[in-house]
Formats: structure tokens, sequence, C-alpha cells
């Protein structure tokens, strides 16, 4: 058996339809965890990551909520809080991001990328980590950013909110942590997602990226799901209150 063997567990997974969400659900279905999936465009009857999950053998639940909406949110963490089955492991993966210079950022932008990125992951870990609490144990693992630890350009919602995401991860570890449930993130680098398209197509920006990182490459939505496995397994249980960058050295530099 896997050290990082994940059979019989429960994950919620946000943002599960493509990118970094989809990678993290694959590879907590391929070490054994059965996913809920959930994403504001997701088909609950028919995806591509449904399908996958399933080719591992493990049992997919799909779900479409809005996380702009916190009532959408919170109607769903205390649905699926309240099924005989717990909750072993809750992902907060779900973002956006949204770019202009700051004394140009449109308000409701800045307050739609707090409520997406920041807000949602509380209100999830609030109600689901009640049980997790009851129980003596879970895992609540946040994407975290490079951001969390940088100002970023042109992003100031997203620095803003991710910068918070950190800091949320350390409030709760510091409750939580005794009681069996351990709360971490992980930090990707520039990873080619949508997130990250308009500077992949920016040819200055790109290259200036590149040469920042020490790998030399731009990382992959699978760089990620590893450290999410780890984070999520009883080899972490020691884990709690950190971020772990995935970034090429990015941090390093």
């Amino acid at each position: 058996m896997s050290a990082f063997d994940l059979t019989g567990r429960r994950a919620v997974v946000t943002g599960v339809k493509r990118g970094i969400g989809y990678a993290i659900a694959e590879g907590l279905a391929a070490a054994g965890a059965d996913i809920v999936g959930v994403s504001a465009t997701l088909d609950p009857e028919s995806s591509a990551i449904g399908d996958r999950v399933r080719e591992h053998g493990r049992i997919f639940e799909g779900h479409r909520v809005d996380f702009a909406d916190r009532q959408a949110v919170t109607a769903f963490a205390e649905a699926v809080a309240g099924d005989e089955r717990p909750v072993d492991i809750l992902v907060n993966n779900a973002g956006t991001i949204r770019r202009a210079p700051a004394a140009e950022h449109p308000l409701e932008w800045f307050d739609e990328v707090l409520e997406v990125d920041l807000t949602s992951g509380f209100v999830l870990s609030s109600i689901l980590g009640r049980r997790m609490l009851a129980a003596g144990s879970g895992r609540i693992i946040f994407t975290a950013s490079l951001l969390s630890f940088q100002g970023g350009i042109n992003v100031p919602g997203y620095a803003a909110a991710k910068s918070g995401v950190a800091g949320l991860i350390r409030a709760l570890s510091n409750e939580w942590a005794a009681c069996g449930v351990t709360v971490n993130g992980i930090a990707p680098g520039y990873i080619a997602t949508d997130n990250t398209q308009a500077l992949q197509d920016d040819p200055d920006r790109s290259q200036a990226i590149l040469e920042r990182i020490p790998a030399g490459r731009w990382g992959r939505a699978t760089d990620i799901a590893p450290a999410a496995v780890f984070l999520a397994s009883d080899e972490a249980a020691y884990v709690s209150g950190s971020i772990l960058p995935v970034d090429g050295g990015w941090l390093g530099r």
C-alpha cells in the first residue's frame, strides 16, 4: 500500500472543471479518494473530470455552484455537511482574477475576486470543518499563490485575496490542528492555465517570467497534484499552517 493512500476518503474539490482543480481531483482519485467536484460551469451529469475520476475506479459527484454567490456556496456546504458520508478532505481551489491597474480597477471587480478567492473558501471551511472537528480528523487545503507573498502587477484584488488566504490558513490551523484537522496551502508558481493566458500571450511578459524561473519553464497543472496528495495524506499529519510553493524555484530566486 502506498504511503499516500487515500482509499475510502471523500474529497470536495472546488474549481474542478479544468486547470489546477482538475489535476488535483484526478491526483486524489488516483490515490484512492472519491471526489465531490464543484465548479461554476460544471455539468453535474457529464464532465471530463467526472469521466476521468471514474476511470480511476472512484465515485464522482458533480455540482454547479457560483462562488461569487455567497448564499449558493453556503447552501452547497450545508447540504454536503448534512450527507451521511462525511467529507475527509476539502480543497479550496476555486478562483478568479481581474486585471487592471489599481487606479482604474473597478470596485465590483475587487469585491468579486475577494468573494470567489477568499470568502467562499472560508464559508466552506467553516461549515465542513465543524464535522471534521467533531470527528477529530480532516484535511483542508487552499490554493494560495505567489501573490500570497508578493504584490503582483495590475491585480490588486487577487493579491489582496491570496494574501488573505495565507492569513486564513494560519488562523484556522491555530484553532484546529490540535483537534486533528490540518489546514495548509499550495502556492503554485506561473502555471500554464486559463488564469495566466494573458501573460502567456504577452511575449515580453512571458519571456521576463521565464527568465525569472530557475526551472526554466512554465509550470503544468499536473505539477500541483502530488503536493495536494501529500497534504491530504496521513504522511502530512504533523504539517499544518504551512504554504508549500510549487513554483520552479521562483520564490528562492
